[in-house]
């Protein structure tokens, strides 16, 4: 009997479809954060900076945050950063810090064990998972040093070393840039007197004997005068 010639009947059922084309990559932001304490714990500020996906800065972030450690502040400048960058609709992310802790405890390799720290990791993990993709990679000082430079001008300015330049401009008038430097210093009669306040030194730590509020980051300046102890 002949054998009849295949049918073209169903020859496409296992033809290949089409390749689709792959959506372009979204080019990711870059945010160098670094936090920094005076103290640890001590006047504490962050700092960040942000490029966009063609490396040009799209933002400069820096805040005073109180009286905080090292590591806190460095939380504190990741989350500024994820929530500015979430704000402004960037999908993309590449976080670079100079903390390693921070670094491995957002992957997953270090463990959060400060109660402090928790529940900034925790609402910063959760920030991340916002993105489309979000990395974060430890950097040296060096590659950060913008980063550090503005956490630095935060405690400065909060402090009050602002450079003479800077509070020349924000308090000369246009009329008085011509004038001589010394008719600039006015003397201020109401300056408060300073005030004399016993402490007690003891185990590494300055006591006062007097209940003074003091606001955050206020610079004090302590004078010692040694005194016999009394007789037991």
């Amino acid at each position: 009997m002949p054998k009849r010639a295949p049918t073209p009947r169903g020859k496409d059922l296992f033809a290949e479809a089409p390749a689709q084309p792959k959506p372009a990559a979204v080019a990711a932001y870059r945010a160098n954060i670094d936090g920094g304490s005076r103290g640890n714990p001590g006047p504490a500020a962050y700092g960040v900076i942000i490029r966009d996906g063609r490396g040009e800065v799209v933002t400069k972030l820096k805040k005073y945050i109180g009286r905080m450690t090292n590591n806190v502040a460095e939380y504190y400048g990741l989350i500024a950063a994820l929530d500015h960058a979430e704000s402004h609709g960037v999908k993309a992310i590449r976080v670079e810090s100079d903390s390693e802790l921070l670094v491995k405890q957002m992957r997953g390799q270090y463990k959060v064990k400060s109660e402090d720290l928790r529940p900034l990791f925790e609402r910063a993990l959760k920030m991340s998972k916002a993105f489309e993709s979000f990395r974060i990679e430890h950097v040296y000082r060096e590659q950060n040093r913008e980063a550090d430079a503005l956490a630095n001008e935060a405690l400065d300015e909060t402090e009050g070393k602002i450079s003479s330049a800077a509070a020349a401009k924000k308090t000369a008038a246009p009329s008085s840039k011509a004038e001589p430097p010394s008719s600039k210093a006015e003397p201020s009669s109401s300056k408060p007197e300073p005030r004399k306040i016993q402490a007690r030194f003891r185990g590494g730590v300055l006591y006062l004997l007097e209940d003074v509020e003091l606001p955050d980051g206020m610079v004090v300046d302590v004078s010692i005068h040694l005194r016999p102890k009394p007789p037991a």
